[in-house]
């Protein structure tokens, strides 16, 4: 995370952030909030284990999926300078880059798609893969069920998630294995897929020094993404500026 840090701290020394105190406010959104009323009713945010907490900066928002949840407020220093020691601060922090960098107009698409946003989001997903990476053998970093049916049907697939109530279930004829199934999936791969989520609950680093070609998928990651010069996956994010 401290090469998050550094970054961010540049791009606000840069365009001058620092300036003032700005109050930044995190709040935790309900599912209907945050992916309004889809067909489907197994998407993690909807089980109510994750939730998305929601960071204002100047009439841009940005938001990151965590399991530790919780209203905060503080200064813009104050939160890209926290100890990040545990899940909930560090939703805080991510959620706050994206923001910023939403605001500053660097990334787009920090809203969480709604309604039909996850089906549409299923479809495209096999033709964004197949014009980069032709026929790659893909680990699935977090369970994203539309994705993971889309991918496992064209696609050599294999997936591991963080929730004990995934584990086990076979979706299109793949067992969602727990994380200790990482190291050797990351091995078979030739593709890392992975969740946004991974840079709040800080399991990115492994991902990012294994030598594969990576792609995050979702709204979390939109500014570590950026700011880590990665690849994203994130078609029906909604514009997320205060009036668009």
């Amino acid at each position: 995370m401290n090469e998050l840090r550094t970054k961010i701290l540049k791009i606000i020394d840069k365009y001058k952030l620092k300036d003032g105190i700005v109050r930044v406010r995190a709040k935790v959104l309900s599912p209907e909030e945050a992916i309004g009323n889809p067909e489907h009713n197994d998407y993690p945010i909807q089980k109510g284990r994750e939730r998305l907490m929601q960071a204002e900066y100047e009439g841009a928002f940005g938001v990151a999926f965590t399991d530790m949840f919780g209203n905060y407020e503080g200064s813009l220093y104050e939160i890209i300078n926290m100890e990040l020691n545990s899940n909930f601060r560090r939703a805080i922090f991510v959620a706050t880059i994206n923001a910023v960098l939403c605001r500053l107009g660097l990334i787009d698409k920090t809203g969480h798609c709604k309604d039909a946003g996850p089906v549409n989001c299923q479809k495209q997903v096999v033709g964004f893969i197949k014009e980069r990476f032709e026929n790659p053998k893909i680990f699935m970093i977090g369970l994203q069920p539309r994705l993971l049916e889309a991918l496992s049907s064209e696609f050599e697939l294999r997936a591991t998630d963080l929730d004990e109530n995934n584990i086990g279930k076979e979706i299109n004829q793949v067992k969602v294995e727990s994380v200790e199934a990482a190291e050797k999936n990351i091995k078979w791969c030739s593709l890392i897929f992975a969740t946004g989520s991974t840079f709040v609950n800080e399991t990115y680093q492994p991902l990012m020094a294994a030598g594969k070609p990576a792609i995050f998928f979702g709204v979390t990651g939109a500014g570590p993404v950026y700011l880590l010069n990665q690849k994203r996956y994130c078609p029906d994010g909604l514009s997320a500026k205060r009036g668009e």
